[in-house]
């Protein structure tokens, strides 16, 4: 079956061609070029109607969406997050944990491995995104702190046998033990990332190291500027700036990190090394009201109002409820970034700091078909994920060809 896609804007690694077409055959992309296809088309033909084509997005940190939680436990939750996140343009996420006790996570486990095996409309599993337990308690924000712990061996390694499906790990690097965890994992081809932590820009450089190379949710969860004993110390956000080799992913929804914040960071690490996340909860897609982050037997109450999750008490937020295309449209249309540097945050460069980028990420002849289409303001028209569509609106044209 041959599926070809026509009269888009594409958006390619290196410029946005005002007219082309991709020619998608067993899930692969056979063939891109701009204009017309000289072949005569043949099979499922999908017509643009002047709408981009794009890479999909790819989100390496979100909960939940459509009312479910990853930790929810069940793979209906599961089924219902990566579905809903396809009719957002999320080609392949990353399931993401909370803190939680053990028993939580190793049933997370054998969720995992059986979603995976079910899910033929939503999203991709690429992996496993364990997000604590190894947290500063000060920095901890909506983690639950009665689980907290301390990285050791006995501990991590359990984690590690329960399950091959982990290919991130965020963790506060200072914490006794952190560093020789961090180079484990390194060494198993699993990414350190830092993330809820209270380290100064020292600390930080020590854990890159290690083999810490991304930032979780840069500004949330992290110092800035601090004093210690009436000296100053740069934070882990200078680091993050300081460290040119150190990819970063942002909460682009305009709430967390606002026009100026967005702009900065813009400007410092440019599109190569900045991914967008939605750090989404189960409210994404869903309308403002009280809902739980986390399982819905275990979880906290929060409060989803002004586009974003809260405590209860409005100290912190709680996660937020963007999707992939909120993202994206915040950098274009409130922080003034280009489409195509925007897109490549949330296709190519996640793509690449995950380590998939030989498959994923781009519209390149022999990779995977994960492609959606989008108008001028990023909704969402239609989403293909390995070359077959599952979800779209009605600003397409799809015609059967013999």
């Amino acid at each position: 079956m041959r599926t070809t896609l026509i009269n888009g804007r594409l958006i390619l690694p290196d410029e946005i061609a005002e007219t082309g077409y991709v020619v998608i055959e067993d899930g692969k992309i056979a063939a891109i070029g701009k204009g017309e296809p000289a072949a005569p088309l043949s099979g499922e033909v999908i017509d643009a109607r002047s709408l981009y084509i794009s890479p999909g997005f790819i989100d390496l940190h979100t909960h939940g969406a459509g009312g479910a939680d990853f930790m929810d436990g069940t793979v209906e939750a599961w089924l219902t997050v990566a579905e809903t996140h396809a009719r957002y343009g999320t080609t392949a996420l990353l399931p993401t944990t909370l803190t939680c006790p053990d028993e939580e996570l190793f049933h997370m486990f054998d969720v995992y491995t059986e979603a995976k095996k079910r899910n033929t409309q939503g999203a991709q599993f690429l992996g496993i995104h364990l997000e604590g337990p190894y947290f500063a308690y000060s920095q901890r924000g909506a983690q639950d702190p009665a689980n907290l712990k301390q990285p050791v061996p006995e501990h991590y390694r359990k984690m590690l046998d329960a399950s091959g499906d982990i290919v991130r790990w965020s963790i506060a690097p200072e914490l006794p033990g952190a560093l020789e965890l961090g180079r484990l994992l390194k060494s198993r081809h699993i990414l350190p990332s830092v993330g809820h932590t209270d380290a100064v820009c020292e600390e930080v450089m020590e854990a890159f190291e290690s083999g810490y190379s991304l930032m979780t949710h840069l500004y949330s969860g992290m110092q800035g500027v601090t004093r210690r004993n009436a000296y100053r110390y740069a934070g882990a956000v200078e680091a993050a700036f300081l460290i040119d080799r150190m990819d970063v992913e942002i909460i682009a929804d305009g709430i967390h990190l606002p026009k100026s914040l967005l702009q900065l960071i813009y400007k410092f690490k440019g599109a190569d090394r900045i991914a967008l996340v939605t750090d989404s909860m189960r409210a994404a897609g869903m309308p403002e009201g009280t809902y739980k982050l986390g399982s819905l037997k275990e979880g906290q109450t929060v409060v989803v109002e002004d586009g974003v999750a809260k405590l209860p008490d409005r100290s912190a937020f709680a996660g937020s409820v963007a999707t992939a295309d909120r993202l994206v449209r915040t950098m274009v249309e409130t922080a003034g970034i280009p489409l195509a540097e925007a897109v490549r945050m949330m296709t190519a460069t996640p793509a690449r700091i995950l380590g998939v980028d030989d498959r994923k990420g781009s519209l390149q002849a022999r990779k995977d078909a994960d492609i959606i289409l989008f108008d001028d303001h990023i909704r969402v028209a239609r989403t293909l994920i390995g070359g077959k569509t599952v979800a779209t609106s009605d600003r397409t044209v799809q015609v059967q060809l013999t």
